[in-house]
Parts: C-alpha cells; sequence; structure tokens
C-alpha cells in the first residue's frame, strides 16, 4: 500500500503575516514557517547589525507544576532545576538511560512549583511522554501547551531599544536567561532574555490572539533602526556562526553532552538520582572518542551536513553543519572528529595553520583543504 498522505502543516498564530510578507513557506517540523522573506544574507546580515524579527511559534511549550514539580524535573533531566530562582531560566537536556540525548531544552522557572520546559519542535511530544513518564508518582502535573503560545523572538544588538518603546518592563533589569511576566504592545507577555543568535536579544511569549498586534508594533518601532523580519535560514547561519547546536545535526540520540563538549549542562553533583546518570558519568571518567570542532574552508566551496572530514585523506570524522558564513565570507562548518586527529591537528590558531593540507572535507568527491577553528566563529562584541 502507498504511504499515506502527509498531513497538512500546522499554521501558526502568524503564517498569514508571512503570506502577506511574501515569505517563502516551508514545512518544518510540521509547521508551516518562513524560511525567507527575500535575501537569507540580507536577513541575517540585518540581524548582526541592528535587529530581526523571527516567528518561533513551532517550538514546544510544556508546563511541569505541583509540589513535586522541581522534583521531576531534577530526575527527568541532566540539570539541577530545583537550584533555579523563579523568574530564572537554564540551558539543560532530556537524555535517555544510555545517556544519549532526546532534546536540548530552555526551562524557565514561573514560580515555585511552576515551570515552563521549551522543547524544539520536531521532539515536542516525545520530551512530553518522556516527562509525564518520568513524573509518575511525584505530585507534578505535566501538560502541552504549545497551543496557548505563540513565540515572537527580536534579536539583534538594536533589539533592547526597539523594544524599550513597547514594553512596561525595565529592560536593563532582565536578566540574561531569564523570563518575567511583561506587558508588550500593551498585551501580557512572558518576557524573556534569551536566543539563538549570537546577539542579544528577547523571547516573547504571548497569546495566540495577540501576536499579530505584538509583530506588527515590534516591526513600526524597529523599521527606522533596520529591523526586518527573518526566517529559518538566516537563524541557521546565525546559530551556526555562534556555534549554537542544532538538534538533528550535532545533537542526537547517539550523541551525549560530552561528545559535544556540553557536559557542563550535566550536574552530576546534584543529590538523587536521574535518568542517564550511570551512563553519563561513565562517559564523563571515559576519554572521549570524538570531539565536536570548528572548520573553516579555505576553498569556495562550502562544506555540508553529512560530508567527510579527512585527515591526510582518511575519513575520520563528520560535518554536522556547514554554511557560507555572512559575517565572515567564509564556508564554515560544525564537524564531529576523532578525538587524536582533533588533538594532532591542534586547537589554536597556530595548530589550524599547521594542520594545512592534512585536514580536508570531501565535498562531492573532491578534498577541499579546510581548518580547525575555535568555537565560536563569531562573537558579538562587548
Amino acid at each position: 500500500m502507498p504511504d499515506p498522505p502527509s498531513p497538512t502543516p500546522r499554521r501558526t498564530a502568524l503564517t498569514g503575516v508571512h503570506e502577506d510578507l511574501g515569505a517563502s513557506l516551508t514545512d518544518f517540523a510540521g509547521w508551516l514557517m518562513p524560511l525567507r522573506y527575500g535575501s537569507e544574507t540580507a536577513e541575517h546580515n540585518a540581524v548582526r547589525a541592528a535587529a530581526g524579527l523571527f516567528d518561533l511559534s513551532h517550538m514546544g511549550e510544556l508546563a511541569v507544576t505541583g509540589p513535586d514539580a522541581a522534583a521531576a524535573l531534577d530526575y527527568a533531566l541532566v540539570g539541577q532545576l530545583s537550584a533555579l530562582q523563579p523568574g530564572r531560566a537554564r540551558y539543560t537536556m532530556i537524555c535517555a538511560e544510555d545517556g544519549g540525548i532526546l532534546d536540548d531544552l530552555i526551562v524557565y522557572r514561573l514560580a515555585a512549583q511552576e515551570f515552563l520546559v521549551v522543547a524544539n519542535a520536531a521532539n515536542t511530544s516525545a520530551v512530553f511522554l518522556a516527562l509525564r513518564e518520568r513524573a509518575a508518582g511525584l505530585d507534578a502535573a505535566v501538560a502541552d501547551q504549545t497551543s496557548d503560545y505563540a513565540l515572537i523572538a527580536i534579536q539583534g544588538p538594536l533589539s533592547a531599544r526597539i523594544l524599550a518603546s513597547l514594553t512596561d518592563a525595565d529592560l536593563d533589569q532582565v536578566r540574561y536567561y531569564s523570563g518575567h511576566p511583561a506587558a508588550v504592545a500593551s498585551r501580557p507577555t512572558l518576557l524573556a532574555r534569551t536566543g539563538y543568535t549570537g546577539e542579544d536579544g528577547f523571547e516573547i511569549f504571548a497569546r495566540p490572539q495577540d501576536a499579530e498586534r505584538i509583530w506588527a508594533a515590534l516591526a513600526k518601532a524597529g523599521a527606522p533602526d533596520g529591523l526586518v523580519p527573518a526566517g529559518l535560514a538566516a537563524r541557521d547561519t546565525l546559530r551556526l556562526e555562534a556555534g549554537m547546536p542544532l538538534y538533528g545535526n550535532e545533537l542526537g540520540p547517539d550523541v551525549t553532552p560530552f561528545d559535544a563538549g556540553l557536559g557542563r549542562v550535566v550536574k552530576l553533583d546534584k543529590p538523587g538520582d536521574f535518568v542517564g546518570r550511570a551512563a553519563l558519568e561513565e562517559h564523563a571518567r571515559a576519554a572521549p572518542r570524538r570531539v565536536l570542532v570548528g572548520l573553516t574552508g579555505q576553498s569556495r566551496r562550502v562544506p555540508r551536513h553529512g560530508y567527510d572530514v579527512l585527515w591526510d585523506a582518511a575519513a575520520r570524522g563528520r560535518v554536522t553543519s556547514g554554511a557560507p558564513s555572512p559575517t565572515l565570507g567564509v564556508p564554515i562548518a560544525m564537524a564531529y572528529l576523532d578525538a587524536d586527529v582533533a588533538t594532532q591537528a591542534g586547537s589554536t590558531a597556530a595548530g589550524a595553520a599547521s594542520s594545512k593540507g592534512r585536514l580536508a572535507v570531501d565535498v562531492r568527491g573532491k578534498p577541499e583543504p579546510a581548518a580547525l577553528t575555535p568555537l565560536p566563529f563569531y562573537r558579538r562584541p562587548a
């Protein structure tokens, strides 16, 4: 029998706005999302120089509430969420028993017994089911509230200036990785200073019925400063330059946090057991077999996801993400490389230079020289 037709992708509260703006729309994790509005390079550069406006309503929002909510998350996730103060947020992960990453998450503590877990769109259902299973027997409820939210991000060095005229929040008091109730465009929101671009910025959790008003107000306020709507394509090159991992590329069930260079998020010193503890303790003690590295292409040909990384003409790694860098003007990539090769190639600029000619990426059958480059490729000016 033929496969059943794919279901129609879900529309966000802003899909009509994107259509009116002439966006190229694509099915992304079951959602109809803007890929670009015109030039993805122009959108990328606007975020680096001024500000960009993103619809992130495809992300999953899961509420964990009740007297045992903190204990449930301490057991379910690798971080110690019970230590998080109300109003603060934390980057963390949910892992399987073998230490493989099921998803990377941001968790906001809204109140003593109330948390908001933000999951990647493709993993929302799996994370919901895992959280519910891991909270069994505890006085904690897990609810999928994705349909209750629209999520709008404003990112870029001028984002605070643009947003300041539209909110009652004192943005100087909104710290990085925090989230607070605030009015934006006279509508109630959860206003968070978080993002996925390497720039300062804010993510605005709003009611779907308020999304168009908030988007229009931000677009109008930011237009004189060069704010533009930005799609998934620009978001991907921005996060790549910032060295931020993407689930399905750098992260996945066959990758542990230690493989990805993110062992710091695993709190092995927290009290009590948590899912994956034994396996992750073993990974923490063991020498890494592979290392996530940055590569800068030495030609114009771009390393892409899945391409082999070569050392002395032998495949010793695999590209996880790659693209032309609009900011740097050269091809860049992240890749998993065998640990011994990463050591030989070196992790400094001098080491990268000495490896020239030995390190390459197989780009459609032709070895293209590459240089090992410390991550991130880009840091915003202080």
